[in-house]
């Protein structure tokens, strides 16, 4: 799915580079082209960083009672 029509990018390349550490909004923009233009997508965007953190962030109860 496109979220940023305006620079063709879709919410895998935002996905993909959550993951590989872009953590804000302004980063997402400079790597991808993501809301530099009408800026309309950028709630989206963040919306996709905040699961992608969330995702990193999960704790694993079993490891945290292995240590």
């Amino acid at each position: 799915m496109y979220v940023c029509i305006c620079n063709g990018v879709t919410d895998r390349q935002i996905r993909e580079a959550a993951e590989a550490g872009c953590d804000s909004v302004s980063e997402m923009t400079m790597r991808t082209g993501a809301g530099a233009s009408c800026g309309s997508c950028l709630g989206l965007v963040a919306e996709l960083i905040d699961e992608a953190r969330a995702r990193r962030a999960l704790p694993l109860p079993v490891l945290a009672r292995a240590a």
